[in-house]
């Protein structure tokens, strides 16, 4: 990678080769949902592993350890509902539909040590890890690590190269090998902060009984942008094959066009379906290409290094037959901020084995625009501000800044927007319903 690096110069993509996907080439949903499910759905599941991109910390949200270890809804943390939801699915359909988790050296052992707790679960559980990849310096061009150790001062040289590792990881782990040998066909693809990314039988049903005979090799779930996902990675027609395009590769010139939501109008969920006899082939004849996204980082000391990084939807082009399917959006619910885990918290969504799905009792299928400011920024904040998850079927946009508590059973409906000036504090009082309304200034309630 580093090779290719050093070769090839500016943004990997040629601005005036980007062309629209032809339309066949992106389907809707509800045309492949149309289709049904046929009598032996048992049989199809059976051919199917489901992994999940279980390489990141839970650092931008302020927790120690790997981010799937943090609790989002009634105790649970993703990777128990990502469990529950695989279970219940092997247990309705009497299916054997295995667990794989694609770790990095930073979340392998803290996840290991929380697997025992599944053994009792209907879920086979399989792990391999990506690769550890060393931290470049940005003037000498060479790895700030002294050696290969991986302790002390050198655990800031080596980072995990992204998710486009998933094709030689998986495959250098020989459980590629062993899954195939299973009668395993399709691996489901995800990162397990998307609450939204569970087994799909139409899309699967899709793949495994293409309606042209075709086998398709590779499925990227797309879904509509709105205003805030102008940075989603895109899919593109380039030199006649689907491809991805992320906003790293865009040139300076084009990055407003690439965000615009008219000419580009659908993201990549990174949802993706791929066919694991495809992955085998490829990675045997070297013909997986990805671009390489440089992501320039400073480290604690001030060290300015690049990380040599690639996506796992990038290898979209190296497949046969690739189609985009257009989603609803309920299958993008990522968890990145604090703001996001309070929408997962509320009433907007139910809970049931391992799913969350849009309460029945809201109007409006949309999800409220929520920011909270940087008091609520690591979990333990937010949790200590919130003395229950108020009321959010109503809301549209909630704005929270500065050191706000809320009480109780606290309703928020409408636009409600509240901001404490430095130096003053909101004590949002128990039972207080707030519909449409501007909260500032200074309310303090104290305990009598």
């Amino acid at each position: 990678m580093s090779l290719r690096f050093l070769q090839e110069k500016g943004p990997s993509v040629d601005w005036g080769k980007i062309q629209r996907p032809p339309e066949d080439s992106i389907q809707p949903y509800e045309k492949i949902k149309a289709r049904g499910l046929p009598d032996n759905i048992s049989s199809v599941l059976n051919k199917l592993v489901v992994v999940k991109l279980n390489g990141g910390l839970g650092t931008s949200m302020g927790c120690k350890g790997p981010k799937s270890l943090i609790g989002v809804r009634n105790e649970n943390t993703f990777l128990d509902l990502t469990v529950q939801q695989i279970e219940h699915l092997n247990k309705t359909y009497n299916t054997d539909v295995p667990l794989v988790l694609m770790n990095s050296f930073n979340t392998d052992e803290d996840t290991k040590k929380i697997l025992q707790k599944y053994n009792h679960c209907r879920v086979k559980i399989y792990t391999f890890n990506q690769s550890r990849y060393p931290r470049i310096n940005k003037e000498s061009l060479l790895p700030v690590a002294k050696d290969v150790s991986y302790s002390g001062e050198n655990t800031e040289a080596w980072y995990p190269p992204g998710h486009g590792d998933i094709y030689a990881s998986f495959y250098n782990s020989g459980l590629l090998d062993t899954l195939i040998g299973e009668g395993k066909e399709y691996i489901f693809v995800s990162n397990i902060d998307n609450l939204g990314a569970t087994v799909d039988l139409y899309i699967l049903n899709h793949l495994m009984n293409p309606p042209n005979g075709k086998p398709c090799e590779f499925v990227m779930e797309v879904t509509n942008k709105t205003r805030a996902d102008v940075k989603g990675g895109t899919l593109t027609q380039y030199e006649g094959k689907l491809r991805l395009v992320e906003i790293a590769q865009v040139p300076k010139a084009h990055v407003d066009e690439f965000k615009s939501v008219s000419k580009f109008k659908i993201f990549n969920t990174n949802n993706l379906w791929i066919s694991l006899a495809a992955v085998k082939r490829l990675q045997e004849q070297n013909a997986i290409d990805m671009e390489i996204i440089v992501n320039p980082k400073t480290l604690d000391g001030g060290l300015n290094v690049i990380q040599l990084e690639t996506a796992v939807g990038a290898a979209i082009k190296s497949f046969e037959n690739s189609l985009g399917i257009n989603v609803p959006r309920s299958r993008f619910l990522p968890v990145k901020t604090t703001s996001d885990l309070l929408l997962v918290m509320s009433n907007l969504y139910s809970l049931n084995a391992g799913s969350l799905t849009m309460s029945e009792k809201r109007e409006f299928p949309t999800v409220p625009l929520v920011k909270l400011g940087s008091s609520f920024t690591k979990v333990q904040d937010y949790l200590r501000r919130f003395e229950s998850i108020p009321d959010m079927l109503e809301l549209d946009h909630l704005t929270v800044s500065g050191d706000v508590t809320f009480g109780k059973n606290v309703s928020l409906k409408g636009t409600v927007i509240i901001i404490a000036n430095h130096g003053d504090r909101i004590d949002i009082p128990p039972g207080a319903v707030l519909e449409n309304k501007i909260v500032s200034g200074n309310l303090r309630i104290l305990d009598h």
